[in-house]
């Protein structure tokens, strides 16, 4: 029992620390594609008009938001679709379908799923959007007598 009230209590925590460090690695993916850093010769040079480009489009700023827990859920539900799209853009397409450990897809998947935990679970703990009331109702006052 003791655990079980324990654990409740320090979900939101572990949510909001989800969604944080997913934000902050998912915007190294559209930093290194848009700004150069952290440098991946693979990203020398993306043009903004390409699949990669569009990518870092989403991912520099999607990651920022999501880091920071501010229009989580639309954020989130983009993400999660970009990701979908790239599995199967990227890695599906290599054969493997149904294996992303042998097409090298993991990631998208990884990224797709927890985007679309985060679209119904919310921000979490330590987010613009509790913050400023967006995700959780405001305790209702009882009435008084």
């Amino acid at each position: 029992m003791f655990i079980d009230n324990f654990l409740n209590a320090w979900s939101p925590r572990a949510l909001g620390i989800l969604r944080i460090v997913t934000g902050f690695l998912f915007l190294q993916h559209g930093s290194m594609k848009l700004l150069g850093f952290p440098y991946d010769a693979r990203f020398a040079d993306t043009p903004i008009a390409s699949l990669d480009g569009i990518a870092g489009l989403l991912q520099l700023p999607g990651g920022c938001l999501i880091l920071l827990g501010l229009f989580t859920r639309p954020v989130a539900f983009l993400l999660s679709g970009e990701m979908a799209v790239a599995y199967f853009i990227a890695h599906a397409s290599q054969g493997h379908v149904l294996s992303p450990a042998l097409n090298h897809g993991e990631p998208a998947v990884f990224y797709c799923f927890i985007f679309l935990y985060l679209v119904f679970a919310g921000p979490g703990a330590w987010s613009v959007d509790a913050w400023v009331g967006r995700t959780f109702r405001r305790p209702v006052a009882p009435e008084s007598s």
